[in-house]
């Protein structure tokens, strides 16, 4: 399953009001609440946090990436968010990340999982794409954005 079929106008969260990490992963988790994707905030949660607690999913270029398996899923799901002003995830380049790609995976499914991150971290390379996410206005944007590449 490629990373645009699971960006959809109900799991796309613009702006983030969170400013902390533990904030903008409960802000992410309750989109897929709302948009009925999961069973249980709270499992999801503790989910995250455990994976999280392992090394922080921040990567570079304003990019984070927080992911867990549970079964509060049937199926990969994801949740985008964009912070314009950025938010502190711990990150490896040390910087703020301005895009979220929450994603919750059952814990027998690896294969789209995989495909996902990798989809992820090709969208990284593009600069261009990552600064027009981060400046989209609104959940239609980012869908037309991810269907334009």
């Amino acid at each position: 399953m490629a990373l645009v079929d699971l960006v959809s106008v109900d799991v796309v969260k613009i702006p983030l009001q969170a400013n902390s990490k533990p904030a903008v992963i409960r802000e992410l988790v309750q989109v897929l609440m709302d948009a009925g994707k999961i069973t249980d905030v709270d499992r999801a949660l503790k989910a995250i946090h455990e994976r999280e607690a392992l090394g922080s999913t921040g990567l570079e270029l304003g990019i984070a990436v927080p992911h867990a398996k549970t079964d509060t899923v049937k199926t990969l799901t994801l949740a985008m968010g964009v912070s314009p002003q950025g938010v502190d995830f711990n990150s490896l380049d040390g910087k703020p990340s301005r895009l979220f790609f929450l994603m919750l995976a059952p814990p027998n499914l690896s294969g789209p999982h995989i495909q996902a991150l990798a989809d992820i971290a090709k969208l990284s390379r593009s600069r261009a794409l990552c600064d027009a996410l981060a400046a989209a206005k609104s959940a239609d944007e980012v869908v037309r954005h991810f269907h334009a590449e």
